[in-house]
């Protein structure tokens, strides 16, 4: 049996999280502050990430005390960076995040999801290997 301990990412002292890595996506859990001072380290790591696949992104942001527009712009870029890679970002949200999210009415562009399981639940399906 696999355990799948999620790593610890070092991001800021206002901004803390872990990564998870399975078959086709990757799960931030992330909490504190995604504002000015931690948006290029949050860039910066969950950037790289990224690069190294999988392509899919989840960025459970349901414990993010505070979003500002710094972290509205990493979080459009990260999606647009998914979706150069032919992947997609999905984002958990909660009450304040969702709140700065609709005030720039970009709810649509960043796959707002109620939940992991929901965000899970609209993951591009894996193709089975073609048998030989």
């Amino acid at each position: 049996m696999e355990v799948n301990i999620p790593e610890q990412l070092t991001l800021t002292v206002s901004l803390r999280g872990s990564r998870e890595v399975k078959d086709n996506y990757q799960l931030f859990r992330l909490a504190g502050l995604l504002d000015a001072f931690s948006e290029p380290a949050f860039r910066k790591v969950v950037g790289k990430c990224v690069e190294e696949g999988p392509n899919n992104i989840i960025l459970d942001l349901s414990a993010i005390d505070f979003v500002d527009s710094s972290g509205i712009g990493v979080l459009v870029q990260m999606a647009k960076k998914t979706q150069g890679v032919k992947g997609t970002l999905q984002i958990i949200s909660n009450a304040r995040v969702t709140q700065t999210v609709k005030l720039v009415r970009l709810e649509q562009f960043l796959s707002l999801q109620t939940s992991v399981d929901a965000a899970l639940s609209n993951l591009p399906q894996s193709r089975p290997a073609p048998e030989a």
